[in-house]
């Protein structure tokens, strides 16, 4: 947000208080209607006070218009969300985050003991990734040496073939699947 429309915001939003509070009070009878009739008479009546009024009813106006038709949002902001925008001398590349998840799909079911996984990739500001795989594992398993060589193998997948940091690999063991389970 840029720094006009907080100081509109936290303007707008003070001016609501204010509302809310005069209005509660002339409801719990707290407060006379004809005192508060008088004051807002006389802000409205006077040349330089009904000035300033009108001058901040356009801006909370347009702000209001800007709010509700158009998206604050910058294309780049949306470029970054959808994923990865490389930039060189001959132009650009955008690396999607389902692009990495299928690159990670594909490392993961090369691995001949696991039998069904699920991954998340995450993507940071800083451009690296952050991948999470659940898998669930033949019982013949070496579990730390399979995590290892996991996380190795996705991090220089995705690294030679995206040039991308992966800053994070986390393996999740779901289940172990028992040979009635494989043979089903």
């Amino acid at each position: 947000m840029r720094i006009l429309e907080k100081i509109a915001l936290i303007i707008y939003s003070y001016i609501m208080l204010i509302l809310a509070v005069v209005l509660s009070l002339l409801i719990f009878g707290w407060l006379d209607f004809s005192t508060c009739s008088n004051i807002v008479h006389k802000f409205i009546v006077g040349e330089t006070s009904s000035h300033i009024i009108l001058a901040i009813n356009v801006i909370f106006i347009l702000l209001s218009i800007k709010c509700i038709f158009f998206d604050t949002t910058s294309k780049k902001d949306i470029q970054e969300r959808q994923g990865v925008l490389l930039e060189n001398d001959n132009g650009r590349l955008m690396i999607s985050q389902d692009t990495i998840e299928n690159l990670v799909n594909s490392v993961v079911a090369n691995f001949g003991n696991v039998e069904k996984f699920t991954t998340d990739v995450t993507l940071d500001k800083e451009k690296n990734v952050n991948v999470s795989v659940n898998v669930e594992v033949k019982p013949d398993v070496i579990i730390k040496e399979l995590s290892t060589n996991l996380q190795a193998k996705i991090k220089d997948t995705v690294k030679s073939t995206t040039d991308l940091d992966v800053k994070t690999v986390n393996i999740r063991i779901k289940n172990i699947i028992n040979k009635e389970e494989t043979n089903a």
